[in-house]
């Protein structure tokens, strides 16, 4: 039976990917070694992150003066290294889901934070909006899609003249970015691009060297840079199945084609969830709406059917549809690997499941 993936991360991986990686971990570039015991620093392997860097420049159309990082420790990690680098008294935030307040629990160890928005009087089910990024911050960091709640910003916010800092972590390579306005954008690599393990970081490098604070070696941007990501051991596996990833997005047109291919798979799912009369959807605003994380209900009175649908959907080989702990109903993720004919199978299950009740 065909399996559908709508895992929320990590989770579903371009089949390119797969297979690429697996033949990698047998034969690495015809070395006659894995990729799992070969040398970090071998011409082999660095020719690979030279060549997902040289990919995520040419996707993102990245300017010059900033650097490309493949650093470990995923993006909570960069909860504290951001403000760790870039906060000399105060930082701006908006708190739009968990990710942003665990952001912003750790920049308050180095610093004053000014929540200047937050969604969370209506369970974060909101973009907040009208909110004012004070300027003499240091840096406005916000997190542009919210896995758990089904939010997201599509767009590049204005912070007048304070720097942008943005988490990407669940939306990265789903729509054109300008980078230029950005001063650092970071993003866990287990939704959209590789198996957990690695982070992208893309800074600004004139961003660096303004606070006062020592920094420790391994949490300062500085020393990656230096090192081209190798100050201690990569992650190297999933720094080669992003490199595979990169080389599939390229393939298929770049990060425009990806964004029409991800619209249209969300239209698909929300338009079957607004015209349905079993299921409605936790986002009613269709411009705060996700197209990575679409996350729906039962109406209130099929709600005690929530955990047969899921039985039911399971049946058909559809699987990770359960909502997040924290908020229940469903959540079907819908990441650059997730093909169209797994859209059209949910659907076809929420249609024949309310038929049947």
């Amino acid at each position: 039976m065909k399996k559908h993936n709508f895992y929320a991360g990590p989770s579903i991986l371009s089949q390119y990917t797969i297979k690429n990686t697996a033949d990698a971990i047998l034969d690495f570039a015809g070395t006659g070694l894995s990729i799992l015991e070969v040398s970090h620093r071998s011409k082999e392997f660095v020719a690979v992150i030279e060549e997902a860097r040289a990919l995520v420049k040419e996707l993102l159309d990245v300017p010059e003066g900033y650097s490309v990082l493949f650093l470990g420790g995923g993006a909570s990690m960069q909860f504290c290294m951001v403000p760790y680098n870039l906060m000399a008294k105060k930082a701006a935030y908006l708190e739009t889901g968990t990710w942003a307040v665990n952001a912003i629990k750790e920049a308050r160890l180095f610093g004053e934070v000014d929540v200047v928005g937050s969604s969370k009087d209506a369970n974060f089910t909101y973009i907040p909006k009208g909110y004012t990024v004070p300027q003499d911050a240091d840096y406005f960091h916000f997190t542009s899609n919210n896995t758990i709640y089904g939010t997201e910003m599509r767009y590049d916010p204005d912070a007048g003249n304070v720097r942008l800092v943005a988490d990407m972590s669940s939306d990265i390579f789903s729509r054109p970015v300008d980078v230029s306005k950005y001063d650092l954008i970071y993003a866990g690599a287990q939704k959209n691009l590789a198996p957990a393990g690695v982070t992208i970081v893309i800074v600004r490098e004139d961003a660096l060297g303004h606070v006062d604070r020592v920094i420790p070696t391994m949490l300062d941007y500085r020393t990656h840079i230096k090192k081209d990501s190798m100050f201690n051991t990569p992650p190297v596996l999933p720094i080669y199945s992003a490199m595979q990833t990169l080389r599939w997005y390229k393939e298929l047109g770049g990060v425009r084609e990806l964004e029409k291919m991800d619209l249209a798979k969300a239209e698909k799912l929300y338009d079957a969830i607004d015209s349905s009369r079993m299921f409605i959807g936790t986002v009613t605003d269709p411009a705060d709406r996700s197209i990575m994380n679409v996350t729906f209900v039962m109406r209130p009175e099929y709600k005690d059917l929530e955990k047969a649908f899921v039985d039911f959907a399971a049946e058909r080989g559809i699987v990770g549809i359960k909502g997040h702990r924290s908020v229940g109903g469903f959540r079907a993720s819908l990441y650059n690997a997730l093909p169209m004919e797994s859209v059209e199978a949910l659907v076809a299950a929420m249609n024949d499941f309310q038929e049947r009740h």
